[in-house]
């Protein structure tokens, strides 16, 4: 499964979009792969959403010049990560430049001592072989009490500026929200991701993985719109917890609402007694 997710550097919670199967499509006779299920994926995306802004973060499986040229016929911005093994082109290029003197530089130090560095250059080619293609490349480096504790690079269609390199830098790292903020509580935390796989021999899987996206789409706007859910979910150290929690009320009682629901798990009921006939 290809997921999608709405991410902000600055917002813990993701708001799912619906994922794209990685399976065989009908007359094809090779495998799928995640690099044709994203062919299918974000045109359907940016059909449903034909207006939105929206910058495609993604990791380095990405960064070649022929998924570069869907997001620009889709009128998608990016930032990608990019690899010096998958780049060597692009990468002789850029060391040159910097022996030249055209890269430019910056280094910032925060009020905890954090040193931020940034090597950032525009209209670059991605490789030998697409020249036309033009990206803008940042390397970053991060240090603290003497050590780097975080390095990356990516290739963007963002003008890179000394204004700006900071915020482009975030948007690419926000890319780890995606697998920490959805994969992990998918797979750790109550949803039993990685137990649907095992369900079926055709659609069955696929069927309940998208169900439990459906509900994890739920889940998550109620997390950042509802008070009550909010409250709920306060009273419980992990959302597994709160899981279990919410089954034994199904198990055994009727609840006419959500609203019932959370407000039962804030502040209790009164239970009753069972009393057994034993005449």
């Amino acid at each position: 499964m290809l997921g999608a997710v709405i991410v902000h550097p600055d917002k813990h919670k993701v708001l799912p979009l619906f994922p794209e199967a990685i399976t065989r499509q009908d007359g094809e006779t090779k495998n799928d792969c995640e690099r044709n299920a994203s062919k299918r994926l974000l045109p359907a995306i940016r059909e449903i959403f034909p207006k939105l802004k929206m910058i495609i973060v993604e990791d380095a499986l990405a960064s070649n010049a022929p998924h570069i040229r869907l997001l620009e016929k889709l009128s998608l911005k990016y930032i990608i990560v990019a690899k010096p093994s998958d780049h060597a082109y692009m990468f002789k290029i850029i060391e040159k430049h910097d022996a030249n003197g055209n890269v430019s530089q910056l280094e910032t130090t925060d009020s905890d001592g954090t040193i931020r560095r940034y090597n950032y250059i525009n209209n670059i080619p991605v490789n030998a072989s697409n020249l036309d293609l033009l990206v803008n490349f940042l390397e970053y480096w991060e240090f603290f009490d003497g050590k780097q504790i975080y390095h990356n690079t990516w290739i963007t269609d963002i003008e890179l500026l000394k204004d700006n390199v900071y915020q482009v830098m975030r948007g690419g790292r926000a890319r780890f929200q995606y697998e920490n903020e959805t994969f992990n509580t998918l797979k750790n935390q109550g949803y039993n991701l990685e137990h649907n796989y095992g369900h079926g021999e055709q659609h069955l899987s696929t069927v309940l993985a998208v169900l439990m996206m459906l509900q994890f789409l739920i889940d998550q706007v109620q997390e950042v719109a509802c008070p009550l859910f909010k409250a709920a979910r306060g009273r419980f150290h992990s959302r597994v917890q709160l899981w279990d929690f919410i089954r034994s009320r199904f198990l055994g009682h009727l609840l006419p609402s959500g609203e019932v629901l959370w407000k039962s798990i804030i502040y209790g009921f009164k239970p009753e007694v069972i009393q057994l006939d034993t005449s």
